[in-house]
């Protein structure tokens, strides 16, 4: 069966990124191959220092990946997520793939299947969460899963909807699921899309669009979710309760640090990409700021309370961030301890040393649209390619 054919069309406009594909055949599996061809190192990235890498494919033939999960209690297996619609399991070691399930959803614009986040218990209950845009809808929605356990011995089931957010625009759906150090379960959304926020979501506290959000996913009596109590806006009659941060554009892909702070990639307008921690009530900016910028640019803005960026790069370096995790494995010593992201349009991954963040250490531009990073039961990374539909493995270079 032959490898989908991505007709790669990457235009961006306000920070809009759309894509044009041509149909796909089924998944080819998994593939013992050598790394991808050495990448550049153009432009800022010439002068930066640099940790050899390799990206090794260990999955080939899915159609536009866009999460990965390593499956709790199940070492070497992988769930894979694709914009289409479609959940894989994967075991690279063992040379296989499979179908675990299908939702149909609406694939307009940056819509899709695009976030799975299993339960801190999954392994003795069983249950995870999906972010999707269901089929025939423009809405985000959140819903629970069951599952065997051994996800590969028997076929999931959606069991209940706990959240579902009207959407004004097919773009800046956000897309990720996390659960926090603290068993709760924290949702990414954007601004509802088009460019500017012409509703002004980020700074609207009325919308959970242009937030992340934190809720109890232990259902009390009829309620779909709990608002836990130390939200940072319980009891304020002008915020919805939901709200753990704001003023986000489009936090695309976050994690948790090994200290149990939470990061994310936040894609940008026309000028700026950031990477940001996202605390408690803090508010990020947008649309009053891009990244650390007034917006609109030329214009003057207030930045008292708001809280500036870990990391900003400019159009220089790339156009559409997509946040990754700090490397926790031992394939790659000179990764240890940074936290490893990209950028769909260039093709660039970097490393970020979180506790002197100044300038980022280049591992190359690779060739490949970089659109999800995922971690391993040993904490090694791996790339999702939206481009050729390969899950690849970074892996030392030297």
């Amino acid at each position: 069966m032959k490898l989908k054919l991505l007709v790669a069309l990457l235009a961006t406009f306000g920070g809009v990124v759309v894509y044009q594909t041509q149909s796909c055949a089924a998944p080819e599996g998994v593939v013992a191959a050598p790394p991808i061809t050495a990448p550049a190192f153009s432009g800022r990235d010439a002068g930066r220092k640099r940790i050899a890498i390799e990206l090794v494919p260990v999955v080939v033939g899915i159609d536009q990946p866009t999460d990965i999960q390593a499956v709790p209690g199940q070492p070497g297996l992988l769930a894979l997520l694709t914009k289409e619609g479609q959940a894989l399991l994967a075991e690279p070691a063992k040379g296989t793939v499979k179908p675990w399930f299908q939702v149909a959803v609406n694939t307009r614009s940056e819509m899709g299947l695009l976030g799975l986040a299993f339960h801190p218990n999954y392994a003795k209950s069983g249950r995870f969460f999906v972010h999707y845009n269901p089929d025939g809808a423009q809405k985000t929605r959140i819903s629970e899963w069951q599952a065997p356990t051994d996800p590969r011995s028997g076929a999931p089931k959606e069991v209940r909807v706990l959240l579902e957010v009207e959407q004004p625009w097919a773009n800046h759906d956000g897309g990720q699921l996390q659960f926090g150090p603290d068993g709760l379960l924290y949702i990414g959304l954007g601004d509802g899309g088009a460019a500017d926020d012409p509703k002004d979501a980020g700074q609207d506290r009325q919308t959970l669009l242009g937030k992340m959000l934190r809720i109890g996913v232990d259902p009390q009596g009829e309620r779909p979710y709990t608002i836990p109590a130390d939200n940072p806006f319980v009891g304020d009659a002008g915020t919805r309760p939901e709200i753990w941060a704001l003023g986000l554009r489009n936090p695309w892909r976050y994690s948790f640090t090994p200290t149990g702070r939470l990061i994310t990639g936040d894609v940008g307008q026309n000028l700026w990409e950031e990477i940001t921690y996202v605390g408690r009530g803090d508010n990020l900016g947008w649309r009053r700021r891009e990244a650390n910028q007034c917006f609109p640019p030329g214009t003057a803005c207030d930045p008292q309370g708001l809280v500036d960026p870990v990391y900003v790069y400019g159009r220089d370096d790339g156009a559409s961030v997509t946040g990754g995790y700090v490397y926790t494995g031992s394939e790659v010593p000179d990764l240890k301890d940074k936290y490893v992201f990209g950028d769909f349009a260039s093709g660039r991954l970097w490393a970020l040393d979180l506790q002197a963040p100044q300038e980022a250490l280049a591992l190359g531009q690779w060739g490949i649209y970089p659109a999800t990073f995922g971690v391993g039961h040993a904490g090694e990374l791996y790339v999702g390619d939206f481009r050729e539909g390969r899950i690849l493995q970074i892996r030392s270079g030297r």
